[in-house]
């Protein structure tokens, strides 16, 4: 279990708490604008359609700038599925609802997933094959990103030294002219 080690709880919320937990803001009114990563694990998740359990939270998935990307939701055997299943909830299909938020102490989160049954039976399921290609495809995300930042770079540099070039033959030219005007 990811979440077992109390240094790695604690360091877990700590990065929530720092880097913000990203949220779809259309589906929430009132952001609370902190949130625990120890009492949104294993928060009971609800469908918005009729507000009937689905699951729990079983793990918080971070992205490179420590915000949330999704939820692990468990689903057990609540949705009509023979086996227990694990699905990847990306952020912006759900959203939080804070119970008691004044309280540290009786803080309680209710997930909500923007999706009907078989919407999220179609989502990932939370494996080893999932999580390698999540891993090479945002690796292979960040290095396009990286590619095309150097590209641009490179643009704007070449632009620019053609656009001094110019400038410099221009004022090469008004000085000549000057000069020509002059004798």
């Amino acid at each position: 279990m990811l979440y077992g080690k109390p240094l790695l709880r604690h360091a877990t919320l700590s990065t929530l708490v720092a880097g913000g937990l990203l949220l779809s803001a259309s589906a929430m009114a009132e952001p609370q604008g902190l949130y625990s990563s120890d009492e949104l694990l294993d928060a009971d998740v609800y469908t918005a359609t009729d507000s009937r359990e689905i699951g729990e939270v079983e793990d918080v998935l971070l992205d490179n700038d420590m915000r949330v990307r999704a939820l692990v939701i468990d689903t057990g055997e609540l949705l009509d599925i023979d086996d227990d299943h694990e699905f990847v909830i990306e952020a912006g299909r759900f959203s939080v609802e804070t119970h008691n938020g004044d309280d540290i102490d009786d803080i309680e989160y209710r997930v909500i997933v923007d999706m009907s049954d078989a919407q999220i039976s179609q989502q990932p399921t939370y494996d080893n094959d999932w999580w390698q290609d999540a891993r090479l495809g945002a690796h292979e995300a960040w290095e396009q990103t990286k590619e095309g930042a150097a590209s641009a770079w490179d643009t704007t540099q070449e632009g620019a030294s053609r656009a001094l070039d110019s400038i410099g033959k221009a004022l090469e030219n008004v000085g000549k002219k000057t000069q020509d005007a002059a004798e």
